[in-house]
Parts: structure tokens; C-alpha cells; sequence
């Protein structure tokens, strides 16, 4: 075997062992899904027997709530959820890939003795309970779950509700709807590696998972209120009328 030959296996050889040992790439995040993002809602759960409210109306025991409902001009206690419509019921349901996300509200103007969220397991047991403190000033409001709370297990649906009390005596205005936490495939843990803030929201959005997509929509608005991403989000689910109120602090 002449000298040319045999330095021409041992460059394929090289070549082989350089191509076993190259790091996979993370996947970049395709200009289409940047361009022309939506928000695709994943499959509702066809086994969940608790359906939710996603709109607090009035009827139990906050006088200018029920006020509101016969003006119609003014806005609900609302979660920022989908919602999944059925013929007697609707489903207000949204999927997380996070162990501790962030759950958002539209709070009216009303005068409240109490607020609180809790979250429940599916089996109905409560696994985080806290009382709320509203600022007074109308707006939408974000609740994190603590990093000393209890991680949300991979594959579980949690109960969660958002009770407003107006009267000691009586029952509150609330909220209630679900989340379940998903694993996120490789192709998407890849991407969200290196995305920045705005090519987040567009693979959480397309990716069906909503809370981290509102969530890191709301993170853009903050840095730059021009940008159409939360408007974006709420108009997607039906949430039109929400999207142009101010986003409140309280609550942390």
C-alpha cells in the first residue's frame, strides 16, 4: 500500500472518530414560528369532571360585582386561561412545563374582606393555600407559585381557585379552572436554551404551553409596551377586552 492510500484512510478514520465525539447543536428556532406565531391550544382533557369558571359573577355577596352585571360595561373578576366550551359546562384548563409557574387574573374594582388562592391535587387535597393582598386599583394581577411550595409533579392536573370574599358571612366571588404540567420534548428544550425573550414566547405559544407563554408575553410588555405579544395572547383565547388593562402589582 503506497503512502498517498494509506494517509487518505487515516483522514476518513479521523474524520469518523471527530464525527462520534461532535456536541449535539441546539436546534434554532425556525424564522416561520417567529414570523407568524399563534397560540395553538392543545386538546382538552376528556376526563376531568370538575368543570370551571373562568368569569366570577356576582351572586355571591359583592354587591358591586353584581352591579357590574347589570351595566355590562364593566369588567368580571376573570382567570387568564383558556377556555374549552361544551354543550352544559366549559373547561378552563392551560398546560405548564414549569415546577413552580405564575397564574394570572383580572381583579374589578371591589371592596373585598379577604382574597385568597389555592391550589388542590387532583384528588382534591389542598397543596398550597395563601391569602392575596390587593393594591385596591383594578388590573390584572400575577400569582407565583413559591419555590418553597411544593413542586407540580410531571403529568399532573392541579384544581386551582381564586376566591374573592366581600362579606365575612358569605360565600366569595371566585375563579376556578386547572393546569397540568407537561415534560417538554427535546426539539423544544433545545430551542429554549438559546431563544431570547421574544422567540420564547413564540415557541411556548406554538408549543400550546400557556402559562409560560402569558407569562413571558407579560416580561416583554414590561420592557416594551408597544409590543403586540400579550394583546396577542389574550385576543387568541377570547380575551379581548382584558388585553389593554393595566398589568398591577400586588400579590409577591
Amino acid at each position: 500500500m503506497n503512502l498517498d492510500i494509506r494517509q487518505l484512510k487515516l483522514a476518513f478514520v479521523i474524520s469518523l472518530v471527530s464525527l462520534c465525539f461532535t456536541p449535539v447543536q441546539a436546534q434554532p428556532v425556525k424564522s416561520e414560528i417567529l414570523a407568524s406565531w399563534i397560540f395553538n391550544a392543545p386538546p382538552p382533557p376528556d376526563d376531568i369532571n370538575a368543570p370551571g369558571n373562568r368569569v366570577g359573577g356576582g351572586k355571591r355577596g359583592c354587591e358591586n360585582i353584581d352591579k357590574q352585571l347589570t351595566t355590562s360595561k364593566e369588567k368580571l373578576l376573570t382567570a387568564l386561561v383558556p377556555v374549552y366550551q361544551f354543550p352544559n359546562a366549559e373547561l378552563v384548563f392551560g398546560l405548564t412545563i414549569t415546577s413552580h409557574p405564575t397564574f394570572w387574573f383580572y381583579v374589578p374594582d371591589v371592596t373585598t374582606v379577604s382574597t385568597e388562592f389555592v391550589l388542590q391535587n387532583e384528588a382534591g387535597q389542598t397543596v398550597y393555600q395563601r391569602p392575596v393582598s390587593l393594591s385596591g386599583t383594578p388590573g390584572v394581577v400575577s400569582i407565583s407559585l413559591p419555590s418553597t411550595a411544593s413542586s407540580l409533579e410531571i403529568g399532573k392536573r392541579y384544581h386551582w381557585y381564586f376566591n374573592i370574599y366581600c362579606h365575612q358571612q358569605q360565600p366569595p366571588v371566585f375563579v376556578d379552572g386547572w393546569i397540568k404540567r407537561v415534560e417538554p420534548n427535546a426539539v423544544l428544550k433545545s430551542q429554549l436554551e438559546t431563544a431570547t425573550p421574544k422567540q420564547r414566547v413564540a415557541l411556548y405559544a406554538t408549543n400550546g404551553i400557556w402559562y409560560e407563554s402569558l407569562t413571558a408575553s407579560a416580561e416583554l410588555r414590561h420592557i416594551d409596551p408597544k409590543r403586540t405579544d400579550w394583546t396577542t395572547m389574550l385576543q387568541a383565547v377570547g380575551l379581548n377586552d382584558i388585553a389593554s388593562e393595566p398589568i398591577v402589582n400586588c400579590c409577591q
